[in-house]
């Protein structure tokens, strides 16, 4: 009876190791926030949050995700942490009104557990290739560029799809075709877990799924961590934005105008310089294409030699042209997210227009005002014939008498005169 007993017990303790090994216990939460597009800066913070959750005692990260897509070179360091993570990663797309687009795609694809807010949507994740010829046929190269980049993220996709057990068909769709879903309807299609209203609705819906290696998770009243960007990534983040860096760009030019047209400012020079170095590191780390670059500073020459010489308004529309082409080329591969809008490049061509119209009006009314020093300023001033003109003769001027030839016959003295021309150091007069 006695080894029955131990018999009966030893078969009932020993599964419960087991048991225990197929539940994760959920006490502490780390909680990242990304909204903007996927870029060296997401990248990094996202890491950061993975490696602070798996470097202390926390149990789970929830990555709060809004994004338009992004570079993929940045995408694929977020999903190989996601995927190399040993706590398991949520991505929520939130909050309402979001999107995981392009990038988020894949990422969202990646997560351990996907969630979606209401009135969010997924997909459009056809790589983007900016500055391809966008009318007449495509020549050999390019289309041929164009597939092996579309074969290479359905391949990604469909292996990350697979890993992570969701809805492989429509994320090769979602590259293929850009198809986009609803929340409703990522839900029916298992592209994503389940919709949840706010982070309350999230933990309930999280605990109690399972969740690949890490098993059933169990998550009951947990202690949330809110890990935030740092300054600095604030502000790379902020600079890293197409639109920003266009128009960092646009007021370096602006300030190295003023400073070469007026030496000696010396602010806006500083500004402008600053600006242009924050513009170049900005589209640099966007992987900016370098012929894209070149056209837009190309078009900023142009305006400068605008104020220098009189092309009635040829230079600057080889400038508009020139920054047009140049913006439109600026990326040459992406995820989507990336591009400058129209509406800023407008903006910026207006603002620049503007500032060279006011520099080369001051230009031209400075050349056109009567010289008022030196000997030049002699011309069109009035004086008195001391001596007959008949033609050459002395007259005074302001005090100074000059040797004078007259214009249009001789000419009394005591007649009153007017300067028409000044050569060396004689002046060519008429009569009043």
């Amino acid at each position: 009876m006695r080894r029955f007993l131990v018999f009966i017990g030893f078969v009932t303790i020993l599964p419960l190791p087991f048991l225990c090994a197929n539940t994760h216990e959920v006490r502490k939460i780390l909680v990242a926030t990304y909204s903007g597009i996927i870029n060296p800066v997401s990248a990094e913070y996202v890491s950061s949050a993975i490696d602070r959750c798996e470097s202390t005692n926390c149990d789970m990260v929830i990555i709060r995700l809004d994004t338009p897509g992004g570079l993929d070179a940045s995408m694929r360091i977020i999903i190989k942490k996601i995927l190399s993570s040993a706590k398991p990663v949520v991505i929520y797309v939130y909050p309402k009104g979001s999107r995981a687009a392009s990038a988020g795609v894949f990422i969202a694809m990646s997560a351990h557990v996907a969630a979606m807010s209401p009135s969010t949507n997924i997909g459009a994740a056809h790589p983007v290739m900016l500055g391809k010829p966008s009318t007449g046929g495509k020549d050999k190269n390019s289309e041929a560029m164009e597939d092996k980049i579309l074969n290479d993220a359905s391949a990604y996709i469909k292996s990350i799809t697979e890993k992570t057990g969701r809805n492989v068909k429509w994320a090769i769709k979602a590259v293929t075709r850009s198809d986009s879903l609803s929340a409703e309807e990522a839900v029916r299609k298992k592209v994503v877990d389940f919709i949840a209203e706010d982070m309350n609705d999230l933990l309930k819906k999280i605990n109690g799924q399972k969740v690949g290696k890490f098993g059933e998770i169990s998550v009951k009243n947990p202690e949330m961590e809110y890990f935030e960007l740092t300054g600095r990534q604030k502000f790379l983040a902020v600079i890293t934005d197409p639109n920003i860096a266009m128009i960092l760009m646009s007021l370096g030019a602006a300030g190295l105008f003023i400073e070469l047209y007026n030496p000696g400012l010396i602010f806006p020079g500083v500004i402008g310089a600053l600006s242009m170095v924050l513009a170049f590191y900005s589209f640099q780390t966007l992987s900016a294409n370098f012929a894209g670059l070149l056209l837009i500073f190309l078009g900023l020459i142009f305006f400068f030699l605008e104020i220098k010489f009189l092309s009635y308004g040829l230079l600057s529309l080889s400038a508009i042209v020139s920054i047009i082409l140049g913006s439109v080329m600026l990326f040459k591969d992406n995820m989507g997210g990336l591009g400058i809008s129209m509406d800023t490049i407008i903006t910026i061509i207006a603002g620049l227009v503007a500032l060279v119209a006011i520099l080369a009006w001051i230009v031209i009314k400075a050349h056109a005002r009567k010289v008022v020093t030196g000997i030049e300023a002699l011309k069109g001033e009035k004086g008195i014939v001391k001596s007959r003109l008949s033609p050459s003769g002395k007259v005074l001027i302001d005090g100074e008498l000059w040797d004078a030839v007259s214009i249009g016959g001789d000419i009394e003295e005591g007649s009153e005169i007017v300067v028409e021309e000044v050569e060396r150091f004689k002046v060519k007069v008429r009569k009043v």
